[in-house]
Order: structure tokens, then C-alpha cells, then sequence
């Protein structure tokens, strides 16, 4: 009889051990996409921190050439 529930016990486990693994893997499945999107989002932010570039403009009034 002990071995019995033994058996039992042991395939309860196994079948808890493998839907933790399969909810681990879509958690990483959509962590993974998240970190993708976290990381365009910095970069984005980042671009948009930065100081813009002086436009290039021609000088107003008289060049002396030598």
C-alpha cells in the first residue's frame, strides 16, 4: 500500500514539475519580446535627449578673402 501512495505522490510531482516548466517558458517567450521592446524604447528616449544639431547657415555680411 506505501508503495502505491508512493507512486502516486511521485507522478503528482512530476506532472506539477512539468506545467512549472511550461508556464516558465511562455514567461520567457514574453519577457524576451518585452525586453526588445523596453530596450527600442530607451534607445528612442536616448535619441530624443540628445541636443539637436546646429542647422549649418551661410554667414551674413562681407568675407574678406585672402
Amino acid at each position: 500500500m506505501h508503495v502505491v501512495r508512493a507512486f502516486v505522490r511521485m507522478r503528482e510531482a512530476l506532472e506539477s514539475h512539468k506545467e512549472i516548466a511550461r508556464q516558465l517558458a511562455n514567461l520567457e517567450r514574453k519577457v524576451g519580446t518585452h525586453d526588445r521592446a523596453i530596450l527600442e524604447i530607451l534607445q528612442a528616449i536616448r535619441r530624443l535627449t540628445q541636443p539637436p544639431e546646429a542647422p549649418r547657415r551661410k554667414r551674413i555680411g562681407f568675407v574678406s578673402q585672402m
